[in-house]
């Protein structure tokens, strides 16, 4: 029994191939995420706005008494210099 390819599993494994020899050049990946990202923008418009306004209200200035906000920044802190001591002995 023969296999017979339709047109449409054809015609979808030569446009996977002309897209597979199309994004193998870096310009032309970087033209098609570009373009991606237009679409994107273009079809969920809030998205974007949204993420551009961060709700920061603290952003660098804690209040001093705000103990366990303090408390955070500062075991963050100490995670790095603890990192960095046990990487250099």
């Amino acid at each position: 029994m023969k296999r017979v390819l339709s047109m449409s599993s054809l015609l979808a494994v030569g446009v996977g191939a002309s897209a597979a020899m199309w994004l193998s050049n870096k310009p032309n990946r970087i033209k098609a995420e570009t373009i991606l990202r237009d679409w994107k923008r273009k079809i969920l418009p809030t998205a974007y706005q949204k993420s551009e306004q961060l709700p920061i209200q603290k952003g660098g200035h804690p209040h001093p008494q705000d103990v366990e906000d303090n408390k955070m920044v500062d075991e963050g802190a100490m995670y790095s210099v603890q990192f960095y001591n046990e990487k250099m002995q």
